[in-house]
């Protein structure tokens, strides 16, 4: 099982590496550089707010804003959509490893993106998994709640006014240009909670494709430098996250059932679960707006 996993993990990490060679000879050809943003767009933050509008948490199942929500600003951030993805693991047949050997090396000379389709795990076995991993938390009086659309972030969530909107969502995709699409791995468990202390998040780490989620940040941050936004975290821990909590019980879960949760996923009837994720296209979301920015 090791063997094939440090087998599919090696293909990938060669596939990557293309990818990310590619973007980076394409950048170094390309000599232009950003325009700054308007004046006239950066005074558009210095108006004076709104009336606040009243905010019930309760609304929310619990959860607590970041920040208070006033009219004329909107809750943004950045990300790869995640549709469940996953795949089995119990490939240990020879037959089956040759199978995924050949298909990983089709995508390696043809580029072509779709990774052995045929291993998908439809999203409602991926439910019925978190189904089983709420129960076993519930026995140790953790209550979870499914996320309700699995992400995984390459921004904090930041601020912008509805003027900024169009000039960020231009400047990301300047930015974002000479991206390629990759792959990425997790299969690990692990627990993480806001800044705030207020939730608590169970999320699968990603284990394959770090390195490229890392080039993404780096043009990602940009942007936010121009706006005078918060950046990403300096040594971020890549992670799709799975269920929340409110309140702050990462260790009470890592020392109480974090293991056993872990069972769950490596020691499944069908076989252990790797999570994929096909990093084709980021999305930005703005309020209630989304935008769709392809990789090449």
């Amino acid at each position: 099982m090791s063997h094939c996993y440090k087998l599919i993990c090696s293909l990938i990490d060669i596939f990557n590496h293309i990818s990310v060679s590619v973007s980076v000879n394409r950048e170094e050809d390309d000599s232009k550089s950003r325009l700054p943003v308007p004046g006239s767009v950066l005074d558009m933050f210095t108006g004076e707010d709104e009336d606040p509008l009243t905010d019930d948490s309760m609304q929310h199942g619990g959860r607590i804003r970041s920040f208070k929500h006033e009219r004329g600003n909107w809750a943004t951030y950045v990300y790869f959509p995640c549709k469940c993805l996953i795949f089995r693991a119990a490939y240990t047949h020879i037959h089956n490893v040759f199978v995924l050997k050949d298909c990983l090396l089709s995508v390696l000379t043809s580029c072509h993106f779709f990774l052995f389709p045929s291993l998908d795990i439809p999203e409602e076995g991926f439910l019925e998994l978190l189904d089983e991993m709420t129960e076993v938390a519930a026995s140790h009086s953790f209550s979870l709640t499914h996320t309700d659309e699995f992400h995984l972030s390459l921004s904090k969530t930041v601020v912008l006014r509805h003027h900024w909107i169009q000039p960020f969502i231009q400047s990301l995709r300047t930015g974002l240009t000479h991206s390629r699409r990759f792959i990425c791995l997790a299969e690990k468990l692990k627990v993480y909670s806001n800044d705030e202390k207020t939730r608590m998040f169970l999320a699968m780490e990603v284990s394959t494709g770090q390195a490229q989620l890392l080039e993404l940040v780096k043009a990602v941050d940009s942007t936010m430098e121009e706006f005078n936004l918060d950046t990403f975290y300096k040594n971020p821990s890549f992670h799709i996250s799975l269920a929340w909590c409110v309140g702050d019980c990462t260790e009470h879960i890592r020392k109480k059932c974090l293991q056993e949760l872990q069972g769950l996923v490596d020691s499944h009837e069908d076989g252990p679960f790797l999570l994929r994720l096909d990093c084709q296209e980021l999305r930005c979301k703005a309020g209630n707006k989304t935008f769709s920015i392809p990789l090449h």
